[in-house]
């Protein structure tokens, strides 16, 4: 590949079947690939997964590894990392500093097995009930309770050298529809939004959060027609009225809110022009080629080539600060530094009568 089109693969990070690296997702890190995502069907146990993700920092291009690791029922390293409960119970402390230990002691169990970046913390508000996707995931009802507590568990992932990420702005909290299965609307008005929904990711974007992550979700008020992935008005808000200076992350564009009204290449292109740096697109072969045509396809076109390096400098920038220069995880260090911690007595205790079963893949 040319300077140009390595530069457009720093657009993407990309996930796969299998429980070793496949060869053609090695051949991508390889060309520049952004990062890599892992779920629950890539990881057996902690001997596999050390040397998984051995593989992949052993290639000679540096990258962003990921995993969604946020405690309760959205943990892909169930039985690895330390038992947190859902962020729920841990807002119900209302202690930043406990939130504070919790994000550094993840970030220190992750770091040691080589991810750099985790999909955390949710800055979504529990105000609807009957939300079928982020319940007990939000840490408070109330955004300045969300914001107390969310922050705080950044810093200590972020001190520990584990990028976060604030997810899924403008805000889910409040829809009523899983975006995995569907498009998800919210009819609220601008000050509504301004005063609850978007209250957290405003004081996340005035403060260190390596990264964002959008929501699938149509906002009347800004974009009756595309979801806020594919919205310059919505994301404008973070880069411009925020000030946000750190990596916008899609949601995976294999989510049906997604993947149902738009193709892969749309969905990019759409999603540049509208801020988006990064691109998750988590499982598929097909679509995951589709979407590497599609980046170097605006790369080449003069007419998107700075947002392309804009982009990617962005994503480079996080690569850099969280990354460097790999080191591979090894499996003894692992092992002295995981579950090394107890929890605190207020989290044991919180997890009792906890249903452990967890969300679908790509939350």
């Amino acid at each position: 590949m040319n300077s140009s089109q390595r530069l457009a693969m720093r657009l993407l990070m990309v996930g796969f079947d299998g429980v070793t690296l496949p060869d053609h997702v090695g051949r991508w890190i390889d060309d520049g690939l952004g990062g890599v995502i892992l779920f629950r069907r890539n990881i057996v146990d902690l001997e596999q997964l050390i040397a998984l993700n051995a593989s992949i920092l052993g290639r000679r291009q540096p990258l962003m590894l990921g995993v969604d690791e946020e405690g309760g029922r959205v943990r892909r390293l169930r039985d690895i990392t330390s038992d947190l409960p859902a962020m729920a119970q841990l807002g119900a402390t209302n202690d930043p500093k406990l939130s504070y230990r919790c994000g550094a002691l993840l970030g220190r169990e992750l770091a040691s097995l080589g991810f750099s970046i985790n999909f955390a913390p949710i800055l979504d508000i529990h105000t609807n009930p009957d939300n079928p996707v982020i319940g007990d995931r939000a840490f408070a009802t109330t955004p300045e309770a969300v914001t107390r507590m969310a922050l705080p568990f950044a810093k200590g992932l972020q001190d520990m050298g584990v990028a976060a990420c604030g997810k899924h702005f403008p805000g889910h909290g409040d829809t009523d529809t899983d975006s995995h299965l569907a498009l998800p609307v919210l009819d609220h008005d601008e000050h509504r939004l301004a005063s609850v929904e978007l209250s957290p990711f405003r004081a996340a974007a005035a403060s260190d959060m390596a990264s964002m992550m959008t929501a699938h979700v149509v906002i009347k008020a800004y974009n009756e027609e595309h979801p806020s992935t594919l919205d310059g008005r919505a994301l404008s808000l973070l880069r411009r009225q925020y000030r946000y200076s750190g990596v916008i992350i899609s949601d995976d564009l294999e989510m049906a809110a997604i993947a149902d009204r738009y193709t892969m290449s749309e969905a990019i292109e759409r999603g540049l022009h509208a801020g988006v740096d990064l691109f998750l697109v988590c499982r598929r072969q097909d679509r995951i080629e589709e979407s590497i045509e599609a980046v170097i396809r605006l790369a080449e076109q003069p007419k998107t080539a700075a947002l392309v390096g804009t982009a990617a400098r962005r994503v480079e920038a996080m690569i850099s600060r969280y990354v460097g220069t790999p080191a591979r995880p090894h499996l003894s260090d692992a092992k002295n530094i995981l579950r090394a911690v107890p929890l605190p007595e207020q989290l044991t205790s919180a997890k009792a009568g906890f249903d452990p079963t967890e969300t679908a893949d790509r939350v």
